[in-house]
C-alpha cells in the first residue's frame, strides 16, 4: 500500500512541476505588422488586423515555452483596398484557398539577458518551412484588471518566393524580402 501512495505522490509532483501555464494574445495590446520594398525605392506597410496566439510557459519567462499562432490572411491591411483585395488575390496570398498562416514552435534556446532564439514551422500558403527567429522577451506584470500578462516582439525576415507568392519573381517591382514585425502581449488563462 505504501508503493502506491508513493508512486502516486511522485506521479503527482510530476505533473505539477511539469504544469504548463497558458497565455492567449491579447488583440487590442498586440500587432502583426510587415513592410516590403517597392520598385527598389520605397516602402510599402501593412498589417494583418485579425490574428490569435497562445504560449505555454512553465514559468514566468520563455524557457521551454510553446508557442503556437494564426493569422487570418482576409484581415490584410495596408490601408489602400484595391492593393488589400490584389494581395488577397491568387497573385499574393490566395486568401480563398488558404485563409490562414500559422507558425508552430519547435523549441526554444535563451540567449543573454532577456534574448531568445525561436524555432518552429511557418506555413503560409501550401508550403512549410522551418524558421528562426529573435525574440525579445519583455517581461510579466499585472494590467489594469489585476490579470498577468506578458508581452514579447520579433522582427524578422522572410523570402516570399518560398512560400509560393510569386506575384513580380524578379523582385523589381516588389521585393522577395518582408520585414516582419510581430509584438504580442498575452493575457494568463
Amino acid at each position: 500500500m505504501k508503493k502506491v501512495f508513493l508512486t502516486f505522490v511522485l506521479a503527482l509532483f510530476s505533473m505539477v512541476s511539469f504544469a504548463q501555464t497558458a497565455w492567449k494574445v491579447d488583440p487590442m495590446h498586440s500587432s502583426v505588422n510587415f513592410n516590403i520594398k517597392h520598385m527598389g525605392i520605397s516602402f510599402v506597410q501593412g498589417r494583418f488586423d485579425k490574428f490569435d496566439g497562445k504560449v505555454a510557459t512553465a514559468a514566468d519567462n520563455l524557457n521551454n515555452a510553446e508557442f503556437s499562432f494564426s493569422v487570418d490572411v482576409n484581415s490584410i491591411n495596408t490601408g489602400v483596398e484595391m492593393r488589400d483585395k490584389h494581395l488577397k488575390s491568387a497573385d499574393f496570398f490566395d486568401a480563398e484557398k488558404f485563409p490562414a498562416m500559422t507558425f508552430e514552435s519547435g523549441a526554444i534556446t535563451k540567449e543573454k539577458n532577456n534574448t531568445y532564439l525561436l524555432k518552429g514551422k511557418l506555413t503560409i500558403k501550401d508550403v512549410t518551412k522551418e524558421i528562426s527567429v529573435p525574440v525579445t522577451f519583455g517581461g510579466v506584470t499585472k494590467n489594469q484588471q489585476g490579470k498577468e500578462v506578458m508581452g514579447f516582439q520579433t522582427t524578422f525576415k522572410v523570402n516570399r518566393l518560398d512560400y509560393n507568392i510569386k506575384y513580380d519573381p524578379t523582385g523589381a517591382g516588389v521585393a522577395k524580402d518582408v520585414d516582419v514585425n510581430l509584438y504580442f502581449e498575452l493575457v494568463k488563462q
